[in-house]
């Protein structure tokens, strides 16, 4: 969506920073938004795993201006429709999981935004709910009666989250078509109970949140709003938030502090701008001094976006490290906060560690076949020699009577092995 014409701060925020893909009656949210009234908006986020990963970024720093806007933000953790299964952009069924694993994650992705928002009982501040609080007591029969006639099917085909999978002749579960319906109650429940007006998402939940709307209006004659995100993709074309060693976790149990900040400064040239203006909250006009910077000076940028990225989801203290570590690994050093991997000296001593096992120990490689196609092109190093033996076998002279020992995997991946 090109730039909008807004009074109100969020939509002038959201706007200006790109991420605005689909708002349903622009001005009439602008409206309510203008007042001068905390507007309750949600976004749900569904509990498949107990840590939430950069796909999710632009949602969370939606709910993040929004709450610096001067608006509520409402978290809904999905502990009941994550029993479902969401078919949205997705071409087969999800792996279901157990009540337990699910609130066991719920509990995970709550300490995640915490980093982002603030909780509290205040008119702005953050709360959380969970919509298994409702749903898992639903009365089908009841249900069915009151609300499923409120729903077209004929309209429910014509979505893309359900069109698609029907399209590629992919199979779709009733239990999966029914998402759409528990997820409209979810709006439906939410403006009821916390008065919520506005439901955000990707843009593969237009259909889902336009679901709600129409409920809201149906049983309550009430307006609600939507807005979702573009699909963000790298300037390559490539999923944002996917790596050859798999999602780029916001939890430092799941994803070091450092290899987060790595993430991010490694981000190609012509995407520096653009993911500085979603995903951190340093002023427009300083993003657009930045845009300016070309060559071996874009590198100033990178390295600010990591450093506020990091900062928001980490800490200050954890970027500070990471920068730290990555600046003395890149001059010759071996920073602290590296990812590191123990052996004992004994064991060293007695049978050495080869360089195949050091390497997948670290996780730089998935397999001994990668790890020697990767020595085989000159890209391992100990220290600063280049390893190109398979074989070869890491004894204790390789350390020059110091504790630790870097080993790096390219330009980007760089690892201690240290003696315990």
């Amino acid at each position: 969506m090109n730039s909008v014409t807004a009074k109100s701060e969020f939509l002038k925020t959201l706007s200006k920073r790109g991420f605005l893909h689909q708002v349903s009656n622009l001005e009439g949210l602008d409206s309510k938004l203008a007042t001068g009234q905390p507007v309750a908006a949600y976004i749900g986020f569904d509990a498949t795993a107990d840590s939430l990963h950069v796909g999710s970024l632009v949602q969370i720093m939606m709910l993040r201006i929004l709450q610096q806007s001067g608006h509520k933000p409402v978290v809904l953790l999905g502990g009941g429709t994550t029993l479902l299964g969401d078919p949205s952009g997705k071409d087969e069924q999800r792996q279901l999981l157990s009540r337990e694993k699910i609130n066991e994650n719920a509990e995970g992705i709550r300490t995640v935004l915490s980093r982002f928002l603030r909780f509290g009982d205040g008119a702005s501040d953050a709360v959380m709910v969970n919509n298994a609080d409702w749903l898992c007591d639903l009365n089908m029969m009841d249900f069915l009666r009151d609300y499923g006639r409120l729903f077209s099917v004929n309209r429910m085909l014509s979505f893309d989250s359900v069109r698609l999978r029907l399209e590629r002749e992919q199979p779709l579960s009733f239990l999966e078509f029914n998402y759409m319906v528990m997820q409209a109650y979810d709006y439906l429940t939410l403006h009821r109970s916390h008065g919520c007006l506005l439901q955000m998402g990707g843009s593969d939940q237009w259909g889902n949140i336009v679901s709600g709307i129409d409920l809201i209006r149906r049983t309550e004659g009430a307006e609600a709003f939507a807005i979702t995100t573009p699909l963000l993709t790298t300037a390559s074309g490539a999923k944002m938030g996917k790596t050859a060693a798999g999602a780029v976790w916001l939890s430092a149990d799941k994803l070091s502090s450092y290899d987060f900040w790595q993430f991010w400064r490694n981000t190609a040239d012509a995407d520096v701008g653009r993911f500085l203006r979603l995903f951190t909250d340093t002023p427009l006009e300083e993003i657009a001094t930045l845009e300016t910077l070309d060559g071996a000076e874009i590198n100033t940028a990178k390295i600010l976006l990591a450093n506020a990225v990091t900062t928001i989801c980490h800490g200050s203290q954890a970027a500070e490290s990471a920068a730290a570590t990555a600046a003395k690994t890149f001059a010759g050093g071996a920073g602290e906060d590296l990812p590191r991997f123990e052996i004992s000296t004994e064991t060293l001593q007695s049978d050495g560690l080869g360089i195949i096992d050091a390497l997948r120990g670290l996780e730089f490689v998935r397999s001994g076949g990668e790890a020697r196609n990767k020595i085989a092109d000159g890209a391992v190093k100990l220290g600063e020699t280049i390893i190109n033996d398979a074989q070869y076998r890491i004894q204790m002279t390789d350390f020059a009577a110091q504790k630790t020992l870097r080993i790096s995997l390219g330009r980007k991946k760089h690892g201690l092995i240290a003696l315990c």
